[in-house]
C-alpha cells in the first residue's frame, strides 16, 4: 500500500507485510516516558544495542524532550547528549540511525557522525538552515505535523476537521521540502499523534489513518506509551505496553509503513502474530 521504498543516505528501506520498526532512544533528562533512563551516554548506548536486537529496523536517538510543555535546549547541549552515542553506534552497527532533531546545526553534526535520518518535528519550520542540511547531506527525512512547539502545542489544538486539516497542514510541509530540493522519496510522513492533538483527535487520527496513504509518502506513526493509550488502560506500565503493541497491530493492518516504538521486542513479536 502506498509508497514501497524510503530513500535514506546510502542507500533505501523497504518493508514487506509488517511495518519498520524504529527504536527510541531519548538521551534526555525529562521525557514523558523514560526521561533519565539513557541520559549517560553508555547507558543510551547499551539500550540502542538492545533495541538492535531486538529488530529495531531503525534507531532514533533525540536530545531533547517534546513532551507537552518541555521547554527547549540548546543545540550546545543537545549535542553533548547525542553525539557520543551516535559515534559509537556508527562503529558498531549497521542498522540505520536517525537524529531526532528541530535544530539544523545538531542534525548536521549528527549526520557527518553517521545518522542517515532526520526526525523533525518541526516538519522543517523550527530552522531555516534545516532544508538545505537534509538537502545536502542526502539524509533520509520525516516530517511530523505539530502546531506551534511542544511548550505552546495543546493550546493550538483546535480543528474542525482533524484528519483533513493534519492531511493538508503535511502536504504543504512536502511541498516546501520539494520546492527546497529534497528528494521527495527522501521523505515520510508523521500525523504527530499527540502533538497539538486531544485524545479524541488522536483516536480519530488512528481510525482514519488509511487517507494518509493519499499523500503519496509512507506513513510514520509514533503511538508508543503515549497518554491517550495511558487514559484508556491507567498508568500500568505492563498495560501501557500490551495497549501500543496491541494498536502496532491495528496501525500494521491499515497500512502503516514506519512505527517508532519503545518496546522493539515486544511490539515485534506481536506483529508476528498468526491472525485470529
Amino acid at each position: 500500500m502506498g509508497e514501497s521504498l524510503w530513500r535514506i543516505r546510502g542507500g533505501v528501506l523497504t518493508w514487506g507485510d509488517h511495518p519498520l520498526l524504529m527504536g527510541i532512544v531519548n538521551v534526555t533528562p525529562d521525557s514523558f516516558s523514560d526521561g533519565g533512563r539513557f541520559l549517560h551516554p553508555q547507558a543510551a548506548i547499551d539500550h540502542a544495542l538492545r533495541l538492535v536486537e531486538e529488530g529495531a529496523d531503525i534507531v532514533d536517538i533525540g536530545g531533547e524532550s517534546t513532551r507537552p510543555g518541555a521547554e527547549p535546549v540548546t543545540a550546545d547541549e543537545e549535542l553533548r547528549r547525542v553525539l557520543p552515542v551516535i559515534e559509537a553506534l556508527a562503529h558498531r552497527v549497521s542498522t540505520p540511525i536517525s537524529i531526532d532533531t528541530t535544530k539544523a546545526a545538531v542534525a548536521r553534526a549528527a549526520l557527518q557522525a553517521g545518522a542517515v535520518i532526520v526526525n523533525d518535528v518541526s516538519a522543517l519550520s523550527a530552522d531555516p538552515e534545516m532544508p538545505a542540511t537534509v538537502r545536502e547531506h542526502r539524509a533520509g527525512l520525516c516530517l511530523m505535523h505539530i502546531r506551534g512547539t511542544p511548550r505552546t502545542m495543546q493550546a493550538l489544538a483546535d480543528y474542525q476537521d482533524v484528519v483533513a486539516e493534519v492531511q493538508a497542514e503535511l502536504r504543504l510541509r512536502l511541498e516546501a521540502a520539494q520546492a527546497a530540493g529534497i528528494d521527495p522519496q527522501a521523505v515520510v510522513v508523521d500525523p504527530g499523534l499527540g502533538f497539538a492533538k486531544t485524545p479524541e483527535h488522536n483516536w480519530r487520527l488512528v481510525a482514519e489513518i488509511r487517507r494518509f496513504h493519499g499523500l503519496g509518502r509512507p506513513i510514520l506513526v509514533g503511538h508508543s506509551r503515549k497518554r491517550f493509550l495511558r487514559e484508556m488502560v491507567g498508568d500500568d506500565p505492563a498495560a501501557l505496553r500490551r495497549a501500543t503493541a496491541g494498536l502496532a497491530i491495528l496501525l500494521a493492518a491499515a497500512g502503516v509503513q514506519i512505527l517508532r516504538v519503545h518496546d522493539v521486542g515486544l511490539v515485534r513479536r506481536a506483529l508476528s502474530l498468526p491472525p485470529a
